[in-house]
């Protein structure tokens, strides 16, 4: 299965006057067990792209590609027109930052910025130095050492160590997975900040779907060695395409249903009994089943018989299993007529009242939220995805 971005960006010429990064029937084949598989990839010049995916999925092996530091077993890897499939590390104009900084503790901070450009003989090195390090906000640190600074100064560091050489792509694997959670939502910011001024093209591998989707223009989600789907952040979470891609991305209610007709821009399913409609565009399954995907935000619960403010679909006869308060918001399980449990994400606005495990209820959503996926796939695919 391969997959090219023509969804985000414009059709490209031949690899030899793309001026991105592009990838064209890239494996990598480990023994017997295939890493990455015939990927097809072109990152535009300038973007902020990011590769998502569980441990195992390929995304870090498809960055050691780029950096030269694992040779493909077949394909070709070219940037800004010029074929580096098989060029040594340090020939690509290709730098990483990684989850380790990989700093020198014997040197400060400016001198940890300057090496790359010492070790070339490169000119007005220190005034460089100045520019990279105000650009990361770090000018009062230059002469500390790294130990002396924070997790997150010493990721900006590495930032700035990696930008002064001003390479074509920075490729960031998994930079901020040292960090705890305050620090690495601060650095999300920082880094968005950081690729828009300075126009480089960022390469950005991630587990983490929040971190993906604050940062990049666009999110490539792979799985098994393959990308099953790319598009905008808001693009692959209000509509997925694929079963993984709808529980990797924040939570789904998926719920079997056959389809009864397709007509113009609607189709409608019946939901257990109860017909509900999914816009034509939101329908990602050709066959007679499917699984209705909804997500539990976009889920309304009111009293048996409430008119709620989501016509179109409503579903009676649910009692609530569980209530979970978590403070902006309260997330129920709701076990329905069929005997599935779906999952509410009611926002703690002050509106609407609190409901107590036994309660009966009723849900609603509007049909534009809702999604049909193939009834082949695995329902619980991607949704227990562990970290390295």
């Amino acid at each position: 299965m391969s997959q090219v971005a023509e969804a985000s960006t414009p059709a490209a010429g031949d690899g030899t006057t793309y001026d991105g990064l592009r990838l064209r029937g890239v494996t990598k084949s480990f023994g017997a067990f295939t890493a990455v598989r015939d990927l097809d990839l072109d990152i535009p010049r300038g973007s902020f792209f990011a590769l998502l995916g569980p441990s195992g999925c390929g995304k870090t092996t498809t960055l050691r590609m780029v950096a030269g530091l694992e040779a493909p077993t077949s394909g070709t890897i070219t940037l800004a027109g010029q074929d580096i499939t098989y060029a040594k590390p340090y020939r690509r104009p290709v730098n990483t930052v990684f989850q380790n900084y990989a700093l020198f503790p014997h040197l400060d901070i400016h001198e940890n910025v300057a090496f790359g450009l010492k070790r070339r003989k490169v000119s007005g090195v220190d005034e460089k130095v100045r520019e990279m390090l105000a650009l990361v906000e770090l000018e009062s640190q230059a002469r500390k050492r790294p130990m002396q600074l924070s997790g997150g100064q010493q990721q900006r560091v590495a930032l700035a160590r990696a930008l002064i050489n001003e390479p074509e792509v920075l490729l960031l694997d998994e930079p901020l997975g040292a960090l705890d959670l305050k620090l690495r939502r601060g650095m999300q910011i920082e880094l968005k900040r950081i690729q828009t001024e300075v126009g480089l093209t960022f390469v950005h591998v991630t587990h983490d779907q929040e971190e993906a989707m604050t940062m990049a223009d666009t999110v490539a989600v792979m799985n098994a060695g393959v990308i099953e789907q790319m598009g905008a952040p808001e693009e692959l979470y209000e509509n997925p395409h694929t079963t993984f891609v709808a529980n990797f991305l924040g939570q789904s209610n998926l719920i079997e249903g056959v389809v009864k007709s397709r007509s113009g821009d609607v189709v409608t399913v019946d939901m257990h009994g109860i017909d509900v409609s999914i816009p034509a565009a939101r329908t990602h399954a050709d066959g007679d089943k499917g699984w209705i995907g909804i997500r539990p935000e976009k889920v309304l619960i009111g009293d048996p018989g409430e008119e709620l403010d989501a016509p179109g679909n409503s579903i009676p006869g649910g009692v609530v299993s569980d209530v979970s308060f978590v403070g902006v918001s309260t997330q129920y399980l709701v076990r329905m007529p069929w005997g599935q449990e779906l999952q509410v994400f009611q926002q703690n606005t002050g509106h609407r009242r609190l409901y107590r495990t036994g309660e009966p209820v009723e849900l609603s959503w509007r049909p534009e939220y809702a999604f049909l996926l193939d009834f082949s796939q695995d329902a619980s695919a991607g949704a227990e995805q562990g970290d390295d």
